[in-house]
């Protein structure tokens, strides 16, 4: 099925990691043209940018106000404008922390890179939204912010709110200036990427997370990606927003295999 997305612009931050790339690719596949963001992964992003047709690269500290606004004015600038934007950028601290023991630095560290910067990614998409007319958000969340996730309270409870307060808000907000406009969101469970490869490569961790997947396998980053399409698309989910898609194999919080 035709998504029509060929010839939109799509932004996707945090391409140089394992979901964002993906995303990338998906969106040029449908024949997206691509603004790749990264912040630190100059060479991962290019060499993203390098499989993809005409695709432009980005650099932002998306927790910085003025570096999010040049993002936004360099991507209008290299495009025309911004027809689709994917939020995937943010940060998975890997070391558990029960709260008791977490300190402040850590947890204002995390909530301002994963809740504030999709906050500041979401406000500038929304403005390019208000002088287009038009325009479709996907942001992406986790499981972590569904079911929580003992160790990382700090990272739950930012992604928790990228995918209650900020979603249901946004998607409020966006039509009063862009009817038909739409702001959607994807939780991941486990998935296979840079981010979490080191923690995954421990099979005693796999199986314990697997044990609560009715489909027990951690994803991949293709898998995440396609379903951000899918809402990404008003030919797809044209009468679809506010919504949340769990993208993890039928998680639930709770033990699902004995062994």
């Amino acid at each position: 099925m035709d998504a029509g997305l060929a010839g939109k612009r799509a932004l996707v931050t945090g391409a140089s990691g394992g979901i964002g790339a993906a995303c990338a690719r998906a969106f040029a596949a449908e024949g997206c043209r691509v603004a790749v963001h990264y912040h630190r992964g100059r060479e991962r992003a290019e060499a993203v940018a390098a499989e993809l047709d005409d695709a432009v690269i980005v650099q932002a500290d998306l927790t910085l106000e003025d570096d999010v606004e040049r993002l936004f004015t360099e991507v209008r600038d290299e495009l025309g404008g911004i027809d689709v934007c994917a939020a995937v950028a943010g940060v998975w601290p890997e070391e558990d922390v029960p709260a008791w023991e977490l300190s402040l630095d850590r947890w204002e560290t995390t909530v301002r890179s994963n809740l504030t910067a999709t906050f500041l990614t979401a406000r500038g998409f929304l403005r390019e939204v208000e002088r287009q007319g038009h325009g479709s958000l996907v942001l992406v969340g986790s499981t972590a912010g569904v079911f929580g996730e003992a160790g990382h309270s700090d990272y739950a409870a930012a992604k928790s709110a990228i995918v209650s307060g900020l979603l249901l808000s946004l998607k409020n907000e966006v039509v009063r200036v862009a009817p038909g406009a739409r702001v959607n969101a994807v939780c991941p469970g486990w998935t296979v990427s840079p981010m979490t490869r080191s923690t995954l490569e421990d099979p005693t961790v796999l199986d314990r997370a697997t044990r609560t997947m009715a489909l027990r396998k951690a994803a991949e980053p293709e898998d995440i990606a396609r379903q951000v399409v899918v809402l990404a698309s008003d030919e797809l989910a044209g009468h679809v927003t506010g919504q949340v898609v769990v993208v993890a194999g039928g998680m639930e919080g709770r033990l699902l295999h004995t062994s």
